[in-house]
């Protein structure tokens, strides 16, 4: 069975005023637990890493260790965390970290990098090869909208209602490597299209490639970018579990020889949007009919599309509990925006600290 490795992004808030601070340095000298937390792009963010599981019972048992290590070293810095994809409130500039390649990442991006401090979840499932996981990414492509929609998880940002259920979303595809891909055919293709997109200048290096799906760096998986942190770690599970499903339908798609479906990339972006603006409180644009759709009929598409490799994971009933509940609740993005409901950002920001707690 395909292992399951996460990665959260996560924001530093001042517990009085709700607004995004500068301590990700002092919380990484005072955590004292053995999870993996890392510094990211800004001072106001940290990274927070699981090893690898077959299970998503061990998995959403490690995350859950995670999250509380994380609080409990932001605590200790004076800070609270939150998972949230934006900073709800108004923060000004970000404090780049004095990392010689972040500055240089801020330096050569100009205002898309400044503004850059988002949150997003990103999914490594692991793949045999390079030729395979691009097997998985050519045909894997109109699927992520749907995993987008169902961890959107920031309405909010600068104080305001974007009227997107993920605003992350929408300000990551910014910078100039972000967002779906045409298919490349083969792992030759692929890695002589990330070179050329460094040698153009869009990217440093590999590491600023910001595809929707990628080769990892220095890991043997193919890495899903394409949600938002979730504050509810069950929805974070449901996209785990949903994306190594896709990845081993589409694998053996791959080894069985069969065609990829053309897709432009206007299209995709188009789904990406409709997924981004609404989450799963409209309609999503269904990949077999290829028209909006009502989201319930979309997301029972997307499972009857994995249904078998979810079944041979054991995945089957957690993922469409998992559907059931988000359909019934509403996303990240739809929670936050009940919290807020009278504009009350510091209160959407109280409540994302304590849901972001695994003991509160």
């Amino acid at each position: 069975m395909r292992k399951i490795g996460l990665e959260e992004e996560m924001l530093l808030v001042d517990p009085k005023t709700g607004r995004t601070t500068a301590l990700s340095e002092r919380a990484m000298r005072r955590h004292s637990g053995d999870a993996e937390i890392e510094h990211e792009l800004f001072l106001e963010q940290i990274e927070t890493m699981t090893e690898p599981h077959a299970s998503l019972d061990d998995l959403a048992a490690e995350l859950e260790e995670i999250r509380r290590q994380a609080v409990a070293a932001a605590r200790s810095a004076g800070a609270s965390l939150i998972a949230s994809g934006t900073p709800p409130l108004p923060s000004g500039e970000s404090h780049v970290t004095p990392k010689p390649r972040y500055e240089r990442m801020v330096e050569e991006a100009g205002e898309i990098g400044r503004f850059a401090a988002v949150c997003g979840m990103h999914v490594h499932i692991d793949v045999d090869s390079d030729d395979e996981a691009v097997g998985v990414m050519d045909r894997i492509q109109p699927w992520l909208p749907i995993l987008l929609a169902i961890s959107a998880n920031s309405p909010y940002a600068d104080g305001r209602d974007t009227d997107y259920a993920s605003w992350r979303s929408r300000s990551w595809t910014a910078w100039p490597t972000a967002g779906p891909v045409e298919p490349f055919g083969d792992a030759d293709t692929y890695h002589r299209a990330v070179r050329e997109l460094i040698a153009s200048g869009a990217a440093l290096d590999e590491g600023m490639v910001y595809f929707d799906a990628r080769i990892a760096r220095a890991l043997p998986t193919i890495e899903i970018r394409v949600a938002d942190v979730c504050t509810d770690r069950r929805d974070g599970i449901l996209v785990a579990a949903l994306v190594r499903a896709l990845v081993e339908t589409e694998a053996r798609a791959w080894s069985d020889g069969r065609a990829v479906d053309p897709w432009r990339v206007e299209l995709l972006r188009g789904s990406r949007w409709q997924a981004a603006r609404h989450g799963v409180s409209e309609r999503l644009f269904d990949p077999a009919t290829r028209e909006l759709r009502p989201a319930g009929e979309v997301l029972d598409r997307l499972v009857t599309h994995v249904g078998e490799a979810l079944a041979a994971a054991g995945d089957a009933a957690y993922v469409r509990e998992g559907i059931e509940r988000l359909l019934s609740s509403g996303s990240g993005a739809d929670h936050q925006r009940r919290v807020g409901v009278d504009g009350d950002l510091v209160a959407v920001v109280a409540d994302l600290a304590r849901r972001t707690d695994p003991d509160a």
